[in-house]
């Protein structure tokens, strides 16, 4: 084959497959450069971390609790992979384009590396125009470098001569393309793997520092759980929730990994009359009290799985208050609403009434035995019985400011769920799954039934429309945790509908009129379908 064959530029359906891959190599090295500099800046800073935060903060409700639904703790990894998705997709298209006109697909890269800019220097946790960096450095080299290799593909027949480089006679340099493509791959992938070591040891100082944590014993202990706390039957959730097995529900895409001996906590703002800053070492000096505290999440659906149970122990939250000299308002209090901020920026807002009403809010250093898992919001998270999650336990906290509802709308307040939001009492069937085809005759039905710091006072069972029969309650640990119950049922062949109903301490019956999640939490019964062989 003579040289001028070998050079002669590839045109058509080659031309445009060799531009998309030209798109992707390039917008593949972008990541993986950008990636590299976010770990020498901080890793929220990335691209994907900040577009997917960004994300997720203008994201409609409805879609959020989708995908809660639909993929539970793995939301967050869902989602990054969708915007890994979308980002090959456009490299391809940005690539093709590029064989038409060079510079529209570089532009294309730019543009993007805008976008990442603009998100990470937007989000609550930015610490400045530093976060801009990779997003720039790496649209940068990704833009030059699909200039480049598409421009080693040469310039069909016909093309006009703004489509050639300076020095380009339109040949088809088929060595360096295949040189650069190669070398590109490979820097990518070490980019990659040094930004995953990097990330890594950056968060070996807050690793250290948690398994130094040796967390003193209580001045306040939890009595022992009652052994019929715990009842015997195949399928049940277990009492004590184990920390790998506890709900998760944030919007943080990468967990924040605090150092415990650089951490604080400030304390200030309307009615506080003297500012606090406390360290980690300043919290552990002080009386601890253990509690057992079964936490629930809004976006539970009836019969959900985003609820547990642990032994948690901290500081009481009322008793810093008071040493700051805060008052509730039914005591002349001036602020009604405290607003935690963690260090990724979510901002959640509690009830100063609640928090100071006597009930055992904390400021959890401890989980299960043990410091709090990082997941879980070490060094130091809030706990408050009785109230949802996202109006109550704000994870990696730093701040908290006393205000009032009036004057700050925290976070999810922001995107149309209740200031104010008490658990809802609520039921769960947690044997025979749903579509269980049990054998006809004795069936344990069980589960698990809660009204956080007013307690369960009675569970009832029905099958199909048949008449409410109570449940055996286990022995109630405290009122602010779940309760196990069971029903022994007499099964008889064919499908039938099985629900569950349960009574609070205050004698209210949860009702049977069914709501989605927001604006304050799901209602209804829930039921179970099976088929009894």
């Amino acid at each position: 084959m003579d040289q001028d064959t070998t050079k002669r530029p590839p045109t058509g359906v080659k031309r445009l497959a060799l531009g998309a891959l030209s798109g992707v190599l390039a917008g593949g090295a972008a990541i993986a450069l950008a990636e590299l500099v976010a770990a020498a800046v901080r890793p929220e800073s990335g691209p994907v971390v900040a577009v997917g935060g960004a994300a997720i903060d203008r994201t409609p409700t409805a879609v959020k609790d989708w995908a809660i639904r639909q993929f539970g703790t793995n939301d967050k990894l869902v989602l990054q992979l969708g915007i890994l998705a979308v980002l090959t997709l456009l490299a391809l298209l940005l690539g093709a384009l590029a064989t038409r006109v060079r510079l529209i697909g570089s532009l294309g890269v730019l543009a993007f590396g805008v976008v990442g800019a603009l998100a990470a220097t937007s989000r609550p946790d930015s610490t400045g125009a530093s976060d801009a960096l990779p997003s720039v450095v790496g649209s940068l080299a990704g833009a030059g470098l699909l200039y480049w290799l598409v421009g080693c593909l040469g310039t069909p027949h016909g093309a006009s001569s703004r489509d050639l480089a300076d020095g380009d006679e339109g040949g088809w340099d088929r060595r360096g393309f295949l040189l650069t493509a190669a070398a590109t791959a490979a820097a990518s992938a070490t980019a990659g793997i040094t930004s995953r070591a990097l990330n890594g040891s950056q968060g070996q100082g807050a690793v250290a520092a948690r398994n130094r944590v040796v967390l003193p014993a209580p001045a306040s202990p939890a009595p022992p759980v009652p052994k019929a706390a715990a009842l015997r039957v195949e399928g049940i959730s277990p009492f004590v929730t184990p920390n790998n097995d506890f709900y998760r529900v944030d919007t943080a895409l990468v967990v924040p990994k605090v150092d415990a001996t650089r951490w604080r906590l400030r304390i200030h703002g309307t009615g506080v009359e003297r500012e606090l800053t406390l360290s980690f070492d300043d919290l552990l000096k002080m009386p601890l009290i253990e509690r057992d505290i079964t936490l629930t999440c809004v976006s539970n659906e009836v019969g959900g799985p985003y609820i547990g149970n642990a032994r948690w122990i901290g500081v009481r939250l009322a008793d810093l208050l008071k040493q700051c000299g805060v008052r509730p308002p039914s005591r002349g209090g001036r602020a009604d609403q405290l607003v935690a901020r963690s260090v990724d920026g979510m901002t959640i807002g509690s009830p100063v009434e609640d928090v100071m009403d006597g009930r055992d809010a904390l400021l959890a250093v401890g989980m299960n035995g043990e410091p709090l898992p990082f997941a879980h919001g070490f060094p130091v998270r809030m706990v408050v019985p009785g109230l949802y999650g996202y109006v109550s336990a704000c994870k990696w906290i730093k701040d908290i400011e006393l205000t009032t509802f009036d004057a700050y709308d925290a976070y999810w307040v922001e995107r149309d769920w209740a200031q104010r939001a008490p658990i809802k009492t609520e039921s769960r069937i947690d044997t025979p799954k749903p579509f269980a085809r049990p054998a006809a005759g004795t069936v344990m039905i069980a589960g698990v039934a809660w009204a956080q710091h007013r307690g369960i006072e009675k569970v009832e069972v029905r099958v199909d429309d048949g008449p409410w029969e109570r449940a055996r309650l286990a022995a109630q640990d405290t009122r602010d945790t779940w309760r196990q119950w069971s029903w022994p049922w007499e099964a008889t062949k064919g499908s039938h509908t099985l629900s569950v109903r349960a009574t609070d301490g205050t004698g209210r019956t949860q009702t049977a009129r069914r709501t989605p999640t927001l604006p304050d939490g799901a209602t209804g019964w829930h039921t179970v379908i099976v088929t009894v062989d």
